[in-house]
């Protein structure tokens, strides 16, 4: 289902206006990677480029294509582990936050 446009400008309004936001949806994005949900985790952090830094300023910030990365994130994209780590750990950097791990024991 595609979304509006209201939808996604609103999220992008979000996303610029708040840091706690941006924070939330960049770890939302991960979480959901992590736990196997790589579709919605690609979806997720395809908004929050959207909403932040770009794809064209992240293709030159990280020397690649900006419809490369696009492709990526799209529905039938399927990122390196390598190049999804870089995004992330550049993602991170742009906003000032550090995202870790933590061990947890299953319910």
């Amino acid at each position: 289902m595609p979304l509006t446009k209201r939808f996604t400008d609103t999220i992008k309004a979000d996303l610029q206006r708040s840091q706690g936001f941006r924070r939330a949806l960049l770890r939302e994005a991960v979480n959901c990677m992590l736990s196997g949900d790589v579709d919605t985790g690609k979806s997720v952090l395809r908004q929050y480029i959207n909403g932040t830094v770009g794809f064209i300023q992240l293709g030159a910030d990280l020397g690649k294509s900006p419809k490369a990365l696009m492709r990526m994130f799209g529905s039938t994209g399927n990122p390196q582990a390598r190049n999804l780590f870089e995004i992330v750990a550049h993602l991170q950097k742009i906003d000032g936050t550090v995202l870790e791990v933590i061990e947890r024991s299953a319910a």
